[in-house]
C-alpha cells in the first residue's frame, strides 16, 4: 500500500540490577546476545576512587555515587538519541538512585535479580578478578530498596540458571527481534 508509514520501534532501555554478585553482567550480556541491545557495565563508569575505595573495603556513600549515576543517565540518554537500545548492568540499590537513572531517556526497564544473601555470597566466593570484595555484601544489602508500590520493575529470582533469567527478562519485557531498534 502506499502512503502508508511504519514506525520504527522506540529504543529500549533495560537496567539489571541487584546487589554485587548476583549476575548482573551475566544477565545483562545474555539480554544483549539474544536481543542485540547495546551493553555496558556500570561499574566501568566509576572513576578510578570510586573503584580503590570498594577495592579496599570501604563501601561508597551517596555523594560518591551521585556523579556515576548521572554518567550512566546521560549514557543511556546519549544513546536514546541515537535510536540505540540499551542494556546496562548496574546495582541500582536505592529507589532514588534508580530515579536518577530514569532522568536519562524517556523509559527504563528495571529487572532486580533478588536472592537470599546464602546464594549470592555463594556466587561471590566462585567468581574471580572483581574489585567488590564478598565483604561489602552486607553494607550492600543494608540498602537495598526493593521496588515499592508505584515503581514499576521486574524482579526474578538470582538462584535460577543465567539462561532462564535471561529467557525470563527478555519474554518478560517483550525484547524480542528487532528490540534494538535502527541502529542499534
Amino acid at each position: 500500500m502506499t502512503g502508508e508509514h511504519r514506525a520504527t520501534p522506540l529504543p529500549r532501555h533495560v537496567v539489571v540490577m541487584g546487589v554485587s554478585g548476583a549476575g548482573k553482567t551475566t544477565v545483562a550480556r545474555g539480554i544483549s546476545a539474544l536481543t542485540g541491545l547495546t551493553f555496558a557495565e556500570a561499574d566501568e563508569f566509576h572513576p578510578e576512587a570510586n573503584v580503590a575505595r570498594m577495592r579496599s573495603g570501604v563501601p561508597l556513600d551517596d555523594a560518591a555515587r551521585w556523579p556515576w549515576l548521572r554518567a550512566l543517565a546521560d549514557w543511556m540518554a546519549s544513546r536514546n538519541a541515537e535510536g540505540v537500545s540499551t542494556v546496562l548492568a548496574c546495582s541500582a540499590l536505592k529507589r532514588s538512585y534508580r530515579e536518577v537513572l530514569r532522568q536519562g531517556p524517556p523509559s527504563v526497564d528495571f529487572v532486580h535479580l533478588d536472592g537470599t544473601a546464602e546464594v549470592i555470597r555463594e556466587r561471590m566466593a566462585q567468581r574471580a578478578g572483581h574489585y567488590m570484595p564478598a565483604s561489602l555484601l552486607d553494607s550492600q544489602l543494608a540498602i537495598l530498596e526493593r521496588f515499592e508500590p508505584g515503581e514499576s520493575g521486574l524482579v526474578l529470582d538470582v538462584a535460577l540458571p543465567p539462561d532462564e533469567l535471561v529467557s525470563a527478562a527478555v519474554d518478560r519485557l517483550g525484547l524480542g527481534a528487532g528490540a534494538a531498534a535502527v541502529g542499534g
